[in-house]
């Protein structure tokens, strides 16, 4: 408010303290009514000032302490500003590397697409006779899956078990690497050992091996590449958080969680969670419930630990806490979750079956290596497997293990079930049932035959034109064998019988008939039989080959007695029937083995089945006998009981089982008609099971026909040991005519024709074998 004539009114400070120039300048004006005023000191510019003009205390002297201490907070004061100098220039050339080496990350990554499958070799998933799953090999690929496509569940649990923060961090989180450290050194590992505190991004970027794909010529196999790729250094680390964080500036969220979702390993060869959804729930990735999704984010952790197919029970544990952590997060209400815990995932039934694995082994070692073991190609082979039998093997074996075998034992045994086309319908390879690349006794192990070779003696003997019903001395036999000297062989229970039919000695194993019986028709020609019907290990070369001391696989035995069922014609076991590449209709190729040459004939066939079928009816594999089924065979025991066997045929398939030790110790009280025969016939009493019943292809012998004395008690076979050519017995018995029907043989003199004609080819074969000495 301005004064009445226009004046400004005075300042409060003027009024207070008078004003300096207010009256023209003097001083010493009288401020009211010309009274004189004492003169007011001053307020002071600023109390900087006034400090400067208090005048200063006089400085104390300082002691031994407080020198001490102010030299050591000047040298703090300048290691500090030391520090922030370097510091702060530091942190600007590491952010400047850093983003150079961001930026040099982002350029060079390729598209999405590109990056869903990085697998260095195939698949092979192998589908049994009725076209359902049943083994995969190598690594399985489901096809590429997307974030947005995949089941919500399963999203949210992968988020919520590896990396809760994924949707805001930029590619690292240092919250969580303090925490996994913290953890780390509270359990007494290492700072990098253990949690490693790794977000989804740098999970993503460890997978793509920082952007390094294999090369053969650096790394011996994949395996090495993924180990190299996944070791854990601070440089390693600090490569995987620029990597990450190129990825973030380059692909968005749900592109690197699609990356995720599509390489991680999930165990039983799964690559990428649409592979696992169908290798253990049998469905795709965008159908499963919380229960499933928990299961498979579990795997992340422990891959091989926690798949369901090792350990049902132990998945189904992790998949609890991984409920409980969606729970937590908000990915879940109470009410889901408690549904989620009290229903578990559980594997489908195919997954459950996990069955075949010996027999899968197998035939990717019988197929084609480029298509097989080393397949770059998702491949598809359609097989002779049936998981009917295959089950009925399996819970054979184990049963008679369980009810006959002591708990300890280390005793192993193996089965081979087959068509008598070849086809192979069940394996096992041992008593783990469910092994998968374990040592195959059925295929790998070659162990002596003992008495089940003795079929191939008599597949001779017959097929030359001896009968079932002839006759051969069953007693004390010595060999001159050059270079080694007497040889007496035995029977298995050193008692001799004497004259016995072809068909008795079978029945009853004896091994002295046997020897004399390969003399008599010539070694080479039993070696021959054996050799076509598809024994392809090294034969023996002496007189106890008849005695089974050559060693074959229990697969090559079971396909050469298939040839007997089927009539006399070689076999070669096979099990792949169609292979082609997944997605592809034209087969690249088909069945590989199969039905071959004709071995003997099929009248000859027919009477060695009839007397095999003696074996079980009436001699030493008794134990296989069915109820209302033909049943043929042989039992076999090699020297020492180091080797137990019994091979035969009912129906329409021959099986096979052998029983002994790896380390080819003795069985205790163990011969091949004891256990092998009673797994024999629990299989195969599962396998005919609901089946019509179908008599076997045999015939049966007149027992009127006139036998023939095959072999007397001479110290030296009729041969002298030597093969008889089989080209020469072939022209000897077209020129002495085949054996005359049994009517006109009863009206000659008894024995007579019989008694020249077995002189005269002993005779004939004594001066050949002679001659080629």
């Amino acid at each position: 408010m301005s004064a009445s004539n226009g004046r400004k009114p005075p300042l409060t400070a003027e009024r207070r303290y008078g004003g300096s120039g207010g009256n023209g300048g003097n001083g010493g004006g009288r401020g009211d009514g010309g009274k004189p005023k004492a003169r007011a000191t001053a307020k002071p510019a600023s109390r900087r000032a006034a400090r400067a003009r208090k005048p200063r205390e006089p400085r104390q002297p300082r002691g031994p302490l407080g020198f001490v201490a102010a030299l050591v907070s000047g040298l703090l004061r300048f290691v500090m500003r030391v520090v922030w100098g370097i510091g702060w220039r530091m942190a600007l050339a590491l952010t400047l590397v850093v983003g150079l080496g961001v930026a040099y990350y982002a350029a060079q990554l390729p598209p999405v697409t590109d990056l869903v499958d990085g697998r260095a070799r195939g698949s092979v998933t192998m589908l049994d006779r009725d076209g359902a799953t049943f083994a995969w090999r190598g690594d399985q690929f489901g096809g590429m899956i997307t974030a947005d496509t995949i089941s919500p569940h399963l999203r949210n649990a992968v988020v919520a078990t590896e990396d809760r923060r994924f949707w805001w961090h930029p590619g690292i989180d240092p919250q969580g690497i303090a925490s996994a450290v913290r953890i780390n050194l509270s359990e007494g590992r290492g700072p990098l050992s253990g949690n490693g505190g790794s977000t989804i991004t740098q999970q993503t970027a460890k997978l793509l091996c920082l952007g390094k794909p294999f090369d053969a010529s650096v790394w011996k196999n994949e395996s090495e590449y993924e180990a190299d790729c996944r070791r854990t250094t601070l440089w390693r680390k600090v490569q995987e958080a620029v990597y990450a964080m190129a990825m973030e500036a380059r692909y968005s969220k749900d592109e690197i969680l699609t990356i995720y979702l599509n390489r991680a390993y999930l165990g039983a060869g799964t690559r990428g969670f649409e592979a696992a959804s169908q290798r253990y729930f049998g469905k795709p990735a965008a159908q499963v419930n919380p229960a499933e999704a928990a299961m498979l984010a579990g795997l992340l952790k422990a891959p091989t630990t926690y798949a369901p197919t090792n350990n049902l029970s132990r998945s189904q544990g992790r998949a609890s806490v991984i409920v409980g952590l969606m729970q937590d997060q908000g990915y879940l209400s109470a009410a889901e979750a408690e549904a989620a815990r009290a229903n578990p995932a559980t594997l489908s039934a195919t997954a459950q079956q996990d069955q075949g694995g010996y027999f899968a082994d197998w035939v990717m070692d019988t197929g084609p290596e480029f298509f097989t073991r080393d397949t770059t190609e998702d491949v598809v082979i359609r097989t002779t497997l049936d998981p009917r039998i295959q089950t009925a093997a399996e819970k054979a074996l184990l049963q008679v293990f369980e009810e006959r075998v002591s708990p300890g034992s280390e005793a192993q045994a193996a089965i081979v079930v087959m068509s008598a086309d070849g086809a192979v319908r069940a394996m096992v390879g041992g008593r783990n049932v469910k092994a998968s690349g374990a040592f195959n006794r059925a295929t790998q192990a070659l162990r002596q035959t003992g008495s089940s070779f003795k079929p191939f003696i008599y597949a001779a003997a017959l097929d030359l034109g001896m009968q079932p019903y002839d006759l051969v001395d069953d007693s004390p036999l010595t060999m001159n064998i050059p270079g080694s000297g007497a040889w007496s062989p035995e029977n298995y229970d050193r008692k001799y019988d004497g004259m016995v039919t072809l068909t008795e000695a079978l029945a009853e194993s004896r091994n002295i008939p046997a020897v004399k019986v390969s003399e008599q028709v010539g070694r080479e020609n039993v070696r021959t039989v054996a050799s076509m019907f598809g024994i392809d290990s090294d034969l023996a070369a002496g007189p106890a080959l008849a005695l089974g001391v050559s060693e074959s696989t229990l697969l090559e035995m079971t396909g050469a007695y298939a040839g007997i069922l089927n009539g006399g014609s070689s076999v070669t076991p096979y099990g792949l029937l169609e292979l082609k590449l997944k997605g592809d209709d034209t087969p690249l190729m088909g069945t590989g083995g199969g039905i071959g040459e004709r071995v003997i004939s099929q009248d000859a066939a027919e009477k060695l089945t009839w007397m095999m079928s003696r074996v079980v009816a009436e001699g030493t594999g008794s134990r296989a006998q069915i109820d209302g089924w033909e049943v043929a065979g042989k039992t076999g025991t090699t020297q020492g009981a180091r080797d137990a066997w019994f091979v035969g045929f009912a129906g329409d398939y021959v099986a096979g089982v052998w029983m002994g030790y790896d380390d080819n110790r003795p069985l205790s009280g163990v011969t091949g008609g004891g256990l092998p025969a009673t797994i024999w016939r629990e299989t195969m009493v599962r396998v005919l099971e609901g089946q019509p019943v179908k008599p076997l292809p045999m015939r049966v012998p007149e027992p009127s026909q006139a036998p023939e004395a095959i072999a007397g008690s001479e110290n030296v076979s009729p041969s002298g040991g030597q093969a008889s050519d089989p080209e020469t017995d072939r022209i000897l018995r077209e020129m002495l005519g085949q054996p005359e029907p049994a009517q006109q043989q009863q009206a000659q003199p008894a024995q007579q024709q019989p008694d020249r004609e077995r002189v005269i080819l002993d005779v004939l074969n004594s001066i050949l074998g002679a001659a080629t000495n």
